[in-house]
């Protein structure tokens, strides 16, 4: 069975998608994107530089629209059995599943992408990636601590990234440290992602959120905070929602897609980050990049 899997924001690089727009279908849907955003996206995700493409109005826009018209062009070869995304990748995941339109998808990836900004600039904050400890320990260690911090992407085993205020990052990569960890490794992000301090972006997109249709998808979806399969639309939204304070399960999710029948996994979008940790939760799985049909 396969499984189709989408990359979250870190993913971009410049002239990411410049092949693609040679496709009829994805010119189209390149174009209708920047009417929708209200700046040519395309032209920094072909041309710009590495510092343009981290602007946040442009890192998670890029990714979307790169994975997602990506998934359209693949025709009658976009077959999947199950899907799933990493963070911002989710929503890629929804749309290329059809449980989204792309225009509702696109809206709502700006809304998150702005409500993410405006809640990293309300208070200074951080995640680091800790590895060579066990999930268990991690998420022990972080309940000690009197300030912010949370397991926040449960990567692949051995690797979790930490998230909350800078004192709570600080000290808990300290006692991470103490207790074993081969490193505590600070990320280069505008903030705490997928932590409380995310609530006033929660909020926001959850708005947003709720006044979109989103459908049954044409096959299971394994979302951040469920890593189970689901294709029920009330639930889809009630998980989406709590996906910015929420913890992103990816090893949860791999490992599941795995017992429910996935032997291979095809990473569409920018990159191959996520096929290294499939890689990493079982190394006798097919990996591969998705490319145009």
């Amino acid at each position: 069975m396969k499984a189709y899997i989408f990359p979250g924001q870190g993913a971009q690089f410049s002239g990411m998608g410049k092949e693609l727009y040679q496709n009829p279908r994805a010119k189209d849907l390149f174009e209708k994107a920047n009417e929708i955003i209200g700046f040519r996206i395309s032209d920094i995700m072909h041309g710009g530089t590495e510092e343009e493409l981290k602007q946040t109005k442009v890192t998670q826009p890029a990714i979307f629209l790169h994975s997602v018209i990506l998934a359209k062009t693949l025709g009658e070869n976009f077959k999947p059995d199950m899907v799933a995304g990493h963070s911002l990748g989710e929503f890629s995941a929804l749309v290329a599943a059809s449980a989204l339109s792309f225009d509702d998808g696109l809206r709502l990836v700006v809304t998150r992408a702005n409500a993410m900004q405006k809640a990293c600039e309300l208070q200074p904050s951080a995640m680091a990636a800790i590895l060579g400890l066990g999930d268990n320990i991690v998420e022990d260690i972080c309940s000690q601590i009197d300030d912010i911090v949370v397991a926040a992407n449960y990567n692949c085993p051995g690797q979790v990234v930490i998230s909350g205020s800078v004192l709570g990052v600080n000290v808990a990569c300290e006692k991470l440290t103490t207790a074993g960890a081969k490193r505590a490794l600070k990320l280069n992000v505008g903030g705490a992602f997928h932590s409380p301090l995310m609530e006033p972006a929660r909020l926001e997109l959850k708005e947003a959120i709720n006044k979109v249709t989103i459908l049954s998808p044409i096959c299971p979806i394994y979302q951040n905070v469920y890593p189970q399969a689901n294709t029920d639309p009330e639930k889809i939204k009630e998980n989406l929602i709590k996906q910015l304070t929420g913890a992103v399960r990816w090893t949860q999710d791999v490992e599941q897609m795995i017992v429910d029948g996935a032997t291979e996994f095809i990473e569409v979008g920018p990159g191959n980050v996520l096929q290294g940790l499939v890689k990493k939760v079982n190394r006798t799985l097919i990996t591969s990049s998705a490319t145009i049909a």
